[in-house]
């Protein structure tokens, strides 16, 4: 957002081959599934039997043993006692071509079976399907400024770009609204202030973005983290908002040498930026809304790289979101990553994704919603998220930023990715997910400098996924 673009990912992983055993849904017999394997691969919805009991893997998982991984946050669900036997059904996954300079390659399969969770899953006084978009609030570009006020009412989360610190590692985050000199036409904050109201008495909700591509935040000691607190606090009682989104890019988020394992992360800035959130969020309660917009080159380039890696040589920002999403899944309301200004990236197929179609945004967000190795490491899985809690964020026309797909293409991967139809080539890990979240675009300025193209055309596209 405001941003440049990231340098295409330059090295590949070869492809492993791996069985897979296909999903088996425990039945009222309660036969058992077949044997659980250390060495075979699952992914959700994926059952498996240990020790008289079935289980059933909520996400990607490689020898975590069921018998002990299967509590409240455990990869397994314990579906209880089985008997008898169901023959397996393994599939392999073929081996991709492999880039000369790999030397490890993350392990996953094509198979997946439809979730058949029947677990509520909560809202957050959102839409099953919410359309999101960020507002130009601070500054002015060439898109021109939109009152609070005007903002459509299809839009159920307007994030006001940006807070930014006043400096880098300050912690201290300030927000204004854009200067009439820059601004023509800007609301007084009189105005601003009872439309941000109005909009959240009409069941919208309002968010402080906190960063953009000009709002580097390095919460590298603890004063910092307290000032963050301090500061994003009094913005919000100011305001009246409902939350923060963490729009953090650049050099704000860079793993330290030796921080390697995303679950316990030790870099200052990872783990000050993930106490700071947990410390907003106990102050406001449940009702506290954060959502998320990282770089692909943040999370999904994870599945290859982490930090600098074993082997050396990569960027140290590389997968540097992942500690920060992981320890905070519990709160995060939506997580839309920027599924644009982006290199090529490699999907759970061993294959590199390109911005700019319908297949980008489904084998990028399948690998939130799936789950996936991180840096190669079977044994060490990121989790995938609820599907509520998922959405993707694309541009709204051709000057917002670069990877502009035309409605029918993400529209093309949101049924995809729901309904896990028209996928064209790629094979969904995560089966269907009717409770997706949406889309977030950057942003209603540029939408409405185009006629409202995303706004007409996928709102009530997401209206009628039911």
């Amino acid at each position: 957002m405001r941003r440049s673009l990231i340098l295409a990912v330059a090295a590949g992983l070869a492809a492993a081959c791996s069985t897979v055993y296909v999903a088996t849904t425990a039945s009222a017999a309660v036969a058992c599934a077949p044997a659980w394997s250390a060495g075979a691969v699952y992914v959700k919805d994926n059952v498996a039997s240990k020790g008289g009991n079935n289980y059933t893997a909520k996400w990607w998982t490689q020898g975590e043993d069921p018998a002990v991984t299967s509590g409240q946050w455990g990869v397994w669900i314990n579906n209880g006692a089985c008997g008898g036997v169901v023959s397996p059904s393994p599939s392999v996954s073929p081996s991709a071509s492999a880039s000369p300079s790999a030397s490890v390659s993350p392990s996953v399969s094509p198979s997946v079976s439809p979730s058949t969770s029947t677990t509520p899953i909560p809202v957050g006084g959102l839409p099953k399907h919410a359309l999101i978009g960020y507002l130009h609030a601070s500054f002015a570009n060439g898109s021109g400024y939109l009152r609070m006020a005007d903002v459509p009412a299809d839009w159920d989360i307007i994030n006001l770009a940006f807070g930014e610190p006043t400096s880098a590692t300050s912690g201290d985050i300030r927000f204004s609204l854009c200067p009439a000199t820059e601004c023509p036409g800007v609301e007084t904050e009189a105005e601003f202030l009872a439309a941000i109201k109005a909009k959240r008495a009409a069941g919208k909700k309002v968010l402080l973005s906190i960063g953009g591509a000009n709002g580097q935040v390095q919460l590298t000691t603890t004063a910092a983290r307290d000032a963050f607190v301090r500061s994003v606090s009094a913005i919000i009682d100011k305001y009246g908002l409902d939350g923060v989104d963490i729009d953090f890019e650049g050099h704000s988020l860079s793993l330290n040498a030796g921080d390697t394992d995303f679950k316990n992360p030790t870099t200052p800035v990872i783990v000050n930026l993930i106490s700071a959130v947990k410390s907003l969020k106990a102050r406001y309660g449940a009702g506290f809304v954060l959502t998320m917009a990282p770089e692909t080159f943040f999370v999904q380039l994870g599945y290859q790289y982490y930090g600098s890696g074993p082997w050396g040589g990569q960027d140290p920002r590389a997968g540097s979101y992942l500690p920060v999403i992981h320890a905070l899944r519990d709160d995060i309301t939506v997580l839309h990553v920027q599924d644009y200004n982006s290199g090529s990236i490699m999907g759970m197929d061993n294959q590199y994704h390109s911005m700019g179609g319908a297949d980008f945004h489904i084998a990028m967000t399948d690998m939130l919603l799936a789950g996936f190795p991180v840096a190669g490491n079977a044994a060490n899985v990121f989790p995938g998220l609820r599907e509520d809690q998922i959405a993707f964020g694309a541009p709204s026309s051709v000057s917002a930023g670069n990877g502009y797909v035309a409605p029918a293409g993400v529209q093309q991967a949101v049924t995809c990715l729901v309904k896990g139809t028209n996928c064209g080539g790629y094979t969904l890990r995560s089966g269907t997910n009717p409770s997706f979240r949406g889309l977030m675009t950057w942003s209603i300025n540029w939408d409405k400098f185009y006629g409202w193209e995303f706004r007409n055309s996928h709102e009530p596209f997401l209206n009628a996924l039911g």
